[in-house]
């Protein structure tokens, strides 16, 4: 600031000289070729001082004592050349790009000189923006230089010389600009802001100045175009069928893994801090095999099973794999929670890189496969019960077959084909019943739980599935014909969305006696700072009260979690299980399985803030809307984007029972919106049709036999015509109680009055009253639904 030019060598200071005509701090410049020191001082002049001049000039030091020594004792400080520009400069930039031309760029306030190593001027441009910075970055053409300059406006310019050669828009203003390469990107203009906001960015491409040349206009053939155009779309249509993602020499995997899981049980157990409250509990192993075709970079093996099961181990790391080479991992599966798993199903993935020539750090994939664990790893034989609380019953197409010959793993051989029952005890203590009917085609399996038929099901009709395989029977099926066990299922969706509702408070819980707690602390260090002290007044009991409540509140929580864990494993079961029965009711293909699936089990783990129930009911919303919609009114309504945590399960179970209920009469499950439209597709089985009223769903019991009938039919009572009137009265009065519940507060008779006289319009019980009374219907419901707010 007092105009100090100092030198340094490495890091030693060599000396320092003061320049002269100095006020202000300017740009400075170094230049290699003439070997002197470029800067524009106060008086708006561009100086250059030579190296040689400045070090034997006066010391600086020494420059009060300067009038008084003599001529001989130093040289007086000369600038080499002066130019007045007649502005103050913000930048200068020496530059060299070849051995004829050097050049000083310098970057006024209203101008831009550039200047030879003389101080002449080689040209100036006057600019008619404020200029921020700026960088001559190359020379295209002999003689002429790049430069860029950007201003105020966020605007960058490119000049060839003077002349404006492309201007683009910046985010933000820069404060420096310069241009660099990174690896084969060439020409990366980097900017920096006065905020720190760094920027590399590019300006793209030259354009092209090729003009395609005029063609002679000749006649056009269509029939060759026509014979021309069917010929590609028939290469088109071919490519598209048997081309693949990958070309034919990549079909075959470069990584393939596989997992073998051991028919038999560990001799000695591996599970690890179990909690299954039973004595010993199994586990199995289970072999995975890596094999690379080409060399592996940096593969790692991770290996995941459902909780409540664990692994001894579920992460391997290797070294890279060499071409041809395999690597082998043995790891034991057990069950470690004290519940029952919803999936005995495990997976295994491999993240390696392969290296290319383009990437020789390596492209990262993966290869992944899947395995399943056996039955008795989670149960083992039990004596058979009579009685239990839940049964199923699966009707199969084929003659019963002996349970020795398909569970010959939990049947003891001696009892030969006379065993017709088995039990299945599960590691928590329940147990399940397996009985074969000798007279029928028919296997029922029971259990107090619902959720533990599921596993046993699911295992009778994979084993009946692969023992009429290995016969070569084509046509072996299996089918429900019972009540869905819709109440039951319900009991669980409550019993976990009751926890639920525990964790929330708990979580509030915790949140104010944490709040009650650092401020007691707070008064306690504030009297405990004081220099005369005070009594506490109880202060230190009041704290240790609040942080036993703290504690037991976190142990009730954490009890919560690990019961609403449980809680969801259980619904996990039930919710499998309710999929397979109506599979198997309706008959659903494969496509229509997945939906179903993708609906009803869309979470892998429940979390407070994205739960099963709100989940859940978006998606069965969302199905009865389109593809189970009765009419264009539902398919036109809006679903909320936002999932929020329901206040009560009542609308997820509504909509459960009149998903299962349009299945039943002919709903079919489909993502293609053109199958929502269509409400007069032919139905199978002879089921009836949608009905267009509300009324025939309100005679229907959900869950009940009546409502599902053994031949998929839809049973509807016959009214005779002498008894319309009453049941057009009856629905009157249900009706218009509803209305005068919902409507408490206006004239309710007048209402009524009203609807009633619209009604005697009518002489007869017809399809138009029903419409009538079911639009009503959805009137008043609705109504109750937002009866909070204010009546319009």
């Amino acid at each position: 600031m007092d105009g100090m030019l100092m030198l340094f060598e490495q890091e030693s200071y060599a000396f320092g000289r003061f320049l002269p005509g100095f006020l202000l701090p300017g740009p400075l410049a170094y230049s290699s070729r003439t070997d002197s020191f470029i800067t524009v001082s106060s008086c708006q002049q561009v100086e250059s001082y030579k190296y040689q001049v400045l070090a034997f000039a006066t010391d600086a030091d020494e420059r009060q004592n300067t009038e008084q020594q003599k001529l001989s004792s130093g040289k007086r400080l000369a600038v080499d050349w002066v130019l007045n520009i007649g502005e103050q400069a913000l930048d200068i930039c020496v530059v060299s790009f070849n051995q004829g031309v050097s050049s000083v760029f310098v970057l006024g306030e209203r101008n831009f000189f550039c200047l030879k190593d003389n101080g002449q001027i080689r040209f100036m441009k006057k600019l008619d923006y404020s200029p921020s910075c700026f960088i001559p970055y190359c020379s295209v053409q002999e003689g002429t230089i790049n430069t860029l300059i950007a201003n105020h406006s966020k605007i960058l310019n490119v000049y060839q010389d003077v002349t404006l050669k492309w201007a683009t828009q910046l985010p933000c203003i820069p404060v420096s600009v310069k241009v660099a390469n990174f690896q084969d990107l060439k020409g990366v203009i980097v900017t920096l802001s006065d905020d720190g906001h760094l920027q590399c960015s590019y300006l793209g491409t030259d354009p092209s100045l090729f003009q395609a040349p005029k063609v002679d206009s000749r006649e056009i053939n269509y029939e060759e175009m026509n014979a021309e155009m069917k010929e590609l779309q028939k290469i088109i249509r071919e490519a598209t069928k048997t081309q693949d993602v990958l070309p034919e020499s990549e079909k075959q995997k470069d990584v393939t893994v596989t997992a073998e899981v051991s028919p038999d049980l560990d001799e000695e157990s591996q599970a690890i801090d179990s909690e299954v409250k039973a004595g010993a509990v199994p586990s199995v192993t289970v072999k995975i095999t890596i094999q690379s075709r080409v060399t592996a970079q940096k593969p790692n093996l991770a290996v995941c099973v459902q909780a409540p099961l664990a692994v001894t181990c579920d992460q391997f790391v290797f070294g890279d794999l060499e071409p041809d080479s395999s690597e082998t991992v043995v790891l034991s599966v057990f069950l470690k929670e004290n519940c029952c798993p919803s999936e005995l199903e495990g997976t295994c993935m491999v993240s390696y890189n392969i290296p290319t020539e383009l990437n020789p750090e390596g492209i990262p994939r993966v290869a992944q496969c899947n395995f399943s664990l056996p039955l008795k790893l989670i149960c083992f034989p039990a004596q058979p019960s009579k009685a239990a609380n839940h049964k199923l019953t699966i009707d199969t197409n084929k003659p019963p077959v002996t349970f020795v010959t398909i569970f010959p793993d939990f049947v003891d051989p001696s009892e030969g084909d006379q065993a017709n029952a088995l039990g299945f005890e599960f590691l928590t203590g329940s147990k399940t019943t397996l009985l074969a009917s000798k007279t029928s085609q028919r296997y029922r399996i029971q259990s107090d739980h619902l959720e533990d038929l599921w596993l046993v099901t699911k295992e009778l009709i994979h084993r009946l599935e692969v023992h009429f395989k290995k016969q070569t029977c084509k046509d072996f099926a299996c089918t429900f014909s019972g009540s869905i066990p819709l109440q039951e299922y319900f009991e669980l969706i409550d019993r976990h969305f009751e926890l639920r509702l525990n964790a929330e408070k708990f979580q509030e819980l915790l949140s104010e006696r944490a709040v009650q707690f650092r401020a007691i602390e707070r008064r306690l260090l504030t009297r405990f700072k004081d220099k005369t002290p005070a009594p506490l007044q109880h202060l230190d009991t009041l704290l240790e009260g609040t942080f036993r409540e703290v504690i037991a509140l976190a142990d009730a929580a954490e009890e919560n979690q690990a019961n609403m864990f449980q809680a969801f494993a259980k619904l996990k079961s039930a919710t499998h299980l309710v999929i397979m029965l109506i599979s198997l009711w309706q008959k659903l293909s494969a496509d229509q399985v997945a939906i179903l699936e993708a609906t009803f089990l869309p979470l892998a783990e429940d979390t407070q803030e994205l739960g099963w129930e709100e989940t859940v009911d978006a998606a069965v919303s969302y199905l009865l809307r389109t593809c189970l919609s009765k009419s264009s009114k539902e398919q036109a309504l809006t679903l909320s984007s936002q999932l929020s945590m329901p206040k009560d399960t009542s609308r997820l179970k509504k909509n459960i029972t009149l998903f299962c209920d349009r299945l039943a009469k002919g709903g079919r499950l489909s993502l293609s919106t053109d199958s929502a439209t269509q409400q007069t597709a032919v139905i199978p089985g002879g089921c009836a049709t949608i009905p267009e009223s509300d009324l025939e769903e309100r005679t229907i019991i959900p869950g009940s036999t009546a409502m599902f009938s053994s031949n998929g039919q839809i049973t509807k009572q016959k009214s005779k015509p002498g008894k319309k009137r009453k049941i057009m009265l009856f629905h009157l009065e249900v009706y218009s109680s509803s209305f005068q519940n919902a409507c408490g507060h206006m004239k309710q008779m007048a209402c009524i009055s009203v609807f009633v006289g619209i009604i005697s319009s009518f002489s007869c019980y017809n399809s138009t009253m029903c419409r009538i009374l079911s639009l009503f219907s959805l009137f008043c419901q609705e109504w109750l639904d937002f009866k909070d707010q204010s009546w319009n």
